[in-house]
């Protein structure tokens, strides 16, 4: 499965096992937009264990409550930030306190899908 969505803020790519979201430039993420989210988890993965990939190539402002709620995604196992400023880095440190699951930051997106397998390969043997 491979599907592209463009949602006017942002574009989301949706695999088997991940999916990729590119926020657009200078847009506030609230709570409200994990009802999107919530959307896609239902349509493309059911109960079906995922990772996502925020992918930090424009500038934006992420509300810390997102995270809470983000939480609540019972097969969502991990998400990994991948950006080259070294700012977001820091800023990922800063997030993975309101985010209770894996959070990881990435310079590439090759590396972030190793971890992605890493991940689902490590949950899936603790559910044997």
């Amino acid at each position: 499965m491979n599907k592209h969505y463009d949602l006017g803020f942002a574009k989301v790519e949706i695999h088997d096992d991940y999916l990729i979201n590119t926020i657009s430039e200078g847009f506030v993420v609230m709570p409200e937009h994990n009802k999107i989210l919530l959307d896609f988890v239902e349509e493309h993965f059911g109960d079906k264990h995922f990772i996502y990939i925020s992918h930090r190539i424009n500038s934006y402002s992420v509300n810390p409550t997102v995270y809470h709620e983000t939480t609540k995604i019972k097969n969502l196992i991990g998400m990994a930030i991948v950006s080259k400023n070294q700012k977001q880095k820091s800023l990922c440190e800063i997030e993975s306190s309101f985010y209770g699951k894996d959070l990881k930051h990435f310079t590439l997106i090759e590396d972030a899908l190793t971890w992605k397998d890493f991940l689902l390969s490590r949950h899936k043997k603790k559910e044997e």
